[in-house]
């Protein structure tokens, strides 16, 4: 049957050229929705598909952040065993009982004598046969690791520390013990002692104060005259004087004890055995009863107790001060 041309007019005509790519857009756009949606949902409702804030990244935990290593815990024994000791003639009890010479039973550390009650007496079941003293009279810093190699040989449960007095005290400020080496020769000790006994603990007392004991022996003829044969002359030479010089000697060595303790508190905190005194022997007003008679430098045996009773309140408080 022939078809009018009105009815040919009538039948859908096919999408021209123009309408295919507005469609194609219309598609693209649904589906940039449609992973934005998928997206928005995933986080909402707990994260990607594997559980994470991204491909790969959350942890089981739920962390997405890497993990951190635990710091390091401390480890301290307050109550040791065993005990060797290293240091100067302050821990030989130098002139404490005669004139110039040692008496290492009323050592504030490895001492024996009622009268001083050392930490060895406080800490140790058997002192006279658990404790050992390889400090040396007139020893300074650099001589440490040859004494710490001693003490390592006992593996003992503990070593005390009390040197660098020596390094200050020196005929002149120009022949104080520079900081760097100062600083060297307690590394390399503390070094030779973890080579040979890992797990021995390390208690380290601060330098005495010069400045205070200059205080304390200038007031009496005795020290005055006892000094002048030569101790400690950085610090305590012409003790009366109060010319500039003088003045700023004296200010030069206290400088310079401040700057060891400072080491030796810096070096002991990178030891997790290790416990600085907090500068409690440096910051200890001692009185003129607890030094030497003798000389008027050396702690007398009062003096070695008060170093004992200092010791022990910082070996067994729970957490070290500061």
């Amino acid at each position: 049957m022939p078809v009018s041309h009105e009815a040919q007019n009538t039948r859908p005509q096919p999408p021209g050229p123009s309408r295919r790519p507005r469609a194609r857009t219309v598609a693209i756009c649904a589906f940039v929705f449609a992973v934005v949606t998928g997206l928005v949902l995933a986080v909402t409702l707990g994260g990607w598909p594997n559980g994470g804030d991204g491909p790969g990244e959350q942890r089981a935990d739920g962390s997405s952040r890497p993990h951190k290593k635990p710091a390091p815990r401390r480890v301290w024994d307050r109550t040791p065993e065993s005990l060797a000791a290293v240091g100067d003639s302050i821990t030989r009890g130098f002139d404490a009982c005669s004139l110039l010479a040692d008496c290492t039973r009323v050592s504030w550390a490895t001492g024996t004598a009622d009268s001083v009650n050392s930490l060895a007496r406080r800490l140790v079941s058997d002192p006279a046969g658990k404790s050992w003293n390889y400090a040396v009279s007139g020893a300074v810093m650099g001589d440490l690791p040859a004494q710490m190699r001693k003490a390592a040989a006992r593996k003992p449960d503990m070593v005390t520390v009390m040197s660098g007095a020596n390094d200050a005290c020196r005929p002149s400020v120009a022949r104080m013990t520079p900081v760097a080496g100062f600083r060297a020769g307690f590394r390399e000790a503390l070094h030779t002692l973890r080579s040979r006994a890992p797990r021995t603990q390390v208690y380290v007392s601060s330098v005495p104060n010069l400045q205070r004991l200059w205080q304390q022996g200038r007031k009496s003829p005795f020290g005055q005259q006892v000094w002048k044969l030569g101790i400690c002359q950085s610090m305590l030479k012409n003790p009366r004087s109060t010319a500039p010089a003088d003045q700023e000697r004296r200010r030069q060595v206290q400088e310079r004890v401040v700057a060891y303790n400072t080491v030796l508190r810096q070096e002991c905190a990178k030891d997790l055995r290790c416990r600085y005194d907090n500068g409690a022997v440096f910051n200890y007003r001692f009185t003129a009863a607890e030094l030497s008679n003798w000389d008027w430098f050396h702690p007398s045996q009062e003096g070695q107790r008060s170093l004992a009773r200092l010791a022990y309140a910082r070996i067994t408080a729970e957490r070290p001060a500061g």
